[in-house]
């Protein structure tokens, strides 16, 4: 193998001069490249290191997980740093706020987001002003004084569509850092450091997973000096990822474009169906003409995603039974997977009061479109009668 050969793949991401795409970044990224190296990166197991090597401690790194954040990185052209949930990601973001600091957050959040900004609210440690993300007047209105403007795109599980372009530009000129939870979109559907943002952050439980086997967040940032810090936490509070889970996480990242691709056509597909079911109050799909914030999905997202929310005409207790009456899709929380899971989201304490009690989501998987549509169907049928 040649020198110019040798220097081709050193950057994660480019091959002959150019940029590749993302769908075979995600299949070559972080792959070992060294003649008699295996094809694949192997799932190291390990506490501890011989001494003398440039890892000391398993809290400090491990060569699976390390393969991992180059691939994830590559993908967002940035540094990733990898965590032992998606959760642990976000506090780990937020660890980086001063105590007593005032920082912008949606107020539809993820449940997990809106528990622990609760909670460190309680513990005097940050100040939160909650705001309408759909209202960019009023979160840039809302800056003033912040020191982190947190964002989520799509919200979860309504479905709300921030003008990130737009809101991103305002707090750069402020100064002010930015974070985007962007699990809903991934990598594929939205680049929000390519927008200008500071953090983009996944649960990579989801779709990077994909699978539904595992637990494991992702922060990437193009600041090589946030990442450190990002590390530095990652290490003192004990949140590091197991080597099996990077290793699982890391073989789901090599097929996401395709299921990515499958569940989007399929939600899109499904969400139009709904659209015209009489037994549908209203349909939450960004892809969707008729959603609110269709304008502004078309701006910066690249693909709308797996999740479709919709609001049935009955009460929750009708809603349950949707969800308990599926045979193909799964009742079950989280979302990403190659399954169709559903739920009824109002069945969690933790929800937002705004969510309605007969609000279903429905995280689309890669089974054909029709045998989803034909459970889906059948459920509504035992629930609502037929349409």
């Amino acid at each position: 193998m040649s020198d110019q050969n040798d220097d081709r793949h050193a950057v994660p991401g480019i091959a002959h001069g150019r940029r590749l795409h993302p769908a075979s970044i995600a299949a070559s990224a972080g792959r070992p490249t060294d003649p008699g190296a295996p094809m694949n990166t192997p799932l190291v197991a390990t506490s501890t290191y011989i001494a003398g090597g440039s890892i000391g401690y398993a809290r400090e790194g491990n060569p699976t997980w390390l393969a991992l954040e180059v691939a994830l990185g590559a993908m967002e052209t940035g540094h990733s740093v990898v965590f032992s949930s998606g959760l642990a990601a976000i506090n780990a973001v937020l660890d980086t706020v001063p105590a007593a600091a005032t920082i912008i957050a949606p107020d539809h959040p993820y449940s997990g987001t809106a528990a622990r900004l609760h909670e460190l609210e309680q513990d005097d440690r940050l100040q939160v002003r909650r705001v309408n993300m759909h209202d960019t007047a009023g979160v840039i209105e809302a800056m003033d004084g912040a020191v982190l403007v947190w964002l989520e795109s799509p919200t979860n599980p309504l479905m709300e569509i921030a003008d990130l372009r737009t809101i991103i530009d305002a707090a750069r000129s402020a100064h002010i850092p930015v974070a985007v939870d962007n699990t809903f979109a991934t990598s594929l559907g939205q680049q929000p450091l390519e927008l200008g943002a500071d953090y983009s952050i996944q649960s990579a439980t989801k779709y990077i997973g994909g699978h539904s086997d595992l637990l494991l967040g992702v922060v990437t940032t193009r600041d090589r000096g946030l990442a450190e810090k990002l590390q530095q936490r990652r290490t003192l509070l004990g949140s590091t990822p197991g080597s099996l889970e990077t290793w699982l996480a890391l073989r789901g990242l090599r097929t996401l474009p395709l299921r990515f691709e499958r569940a989007c056509s399929n939600a899109l597909d499904l969400a139009s169906r709904l659209q015209s079911d009489p037994r549908i109050s209203y349909v939450l799909y960004p892809g969707l003409p008729s959603h609110p914030h269709h304008h502004i999905a078309q701006e910066h997202m690249r693909a709308f995603g797996g999740v479709v929310s919709f609001v049935i005409k009955g009460d929750a207790q009708q809603a349950e039974l949707v969800c308990d009456s599926t045979s193909l899709i799964v009742h079950a929380t989280s979302l990403g997977g190659i399954e169709s899971t559903i739920e009824r989201r109002g069945r969690w304490a933790a929800e937002h009061a705004d969510v309605p009690p007969e609000l279903i989501r429905l995280s689309v998987g890669i089974e054909h479109v029709d045998d989803i549509w034909l459970d889906l169907d059948a459920a509504l049928t035992v629930a609502l009668g037929r349409a």
